[in-house]
């Protein structure tokens, strides 16, 4: 388990406050994150459960202003056996992605490394809080999962911040996903329920050109021709 003082030194702050934009900022460029994550993955290589949930519970939760509190670690394993074998599993309120991680988690160990092909899975996830945003980008991302967050109120479905897609292109169960932003489109408020989009959302970043059939056949893809 990484300590609080690990995990700030890692991302380089002196703060713990100064992390969830300081980690932002690196996750949006490739060579950045991949170097992050290496450097993480020096620390801790257990992958089966939130890394941040202690840092983040006790150094950023708003748990005065959003009520924002952890699912205990006894109610994501119960949900994860409810939830069983599918290959698309939504999480709304993800926060950091504790539950998400331990779906993922029972998915890719039911098989053999060599079998498991992070294609065959889908992870949507939906969360409102600024802070937990990035984190939760870097639990997908790190393990290679093919996955949408959205930003967003999920009762308004209104001022949405940003929809990603972290894609593990090379279907490569020991790779890392790229993030893409999607681009503020009518196809893609329609294909992610987008009501409408807030003044300061982040602006499109588009790393893979070649995109799933889950992505495609309703039209929500990314095109620069």
């Amino acid at each position: 388990m990484l300590e609080i003082e690990e995990i700030n030194k890692l991302l380089d702050v002196d703060d713990s406050w100064k992390a969830p934009e300081v980690l932002m900022k690196a996750l949006m460029e490739c060579d950045q994150r991949e170097e992050l994550f290496k450097k993480f993955l020096e620390k801790e290589h257990d992958l089966s459960f939130d890394w941040f949930r202690n840092y983040f519970e006790s150094e950023a939760a708003e748990r005065k202003n959003k009520k924002q509190d952890f699912t205990p670690g006894s109610v994501t394993k119960l949900l994860t056996k409810i939830i069983g074998d599918g290959k698309t599993t939504i999480d709304s309120a993800a926060g950091t992605g504790g539950i998400t991680i331990s779906k993922w988690w029972n998915d890719c160990t039911k098989v053999l490394p060599w079998d498991y092909l992070p294609s065959n899975y889908l992870y949507w996830t939906e969360e409102l809080s600024d802070r937990a945003i990035p984190f939760l980008l870097f639990n997908l991302s790190i393990r290679g999962m093919n996955a949408v967050v959205v930003h967003i109120d999920l009762l308004s479905r209104e001022g949405c911040k940003g929809v990603y897609f972290v894609q593990n292109g090379a279907d490569n169960f020991l790779g890392f996903s790229s993030i893409n932003v999607m681009p503020q489109t009518r196809e893609v408020n329609q294909f992610f329920n987008v009501n409408s989009w807030a003044s300061n959302a982040t602006e499109a970043r588009i790393e893979d050109k070649v995109w799933p059939e889950y992505l495609t056949r309703r039209g929500a893809i990314y095109s620069d021709e």
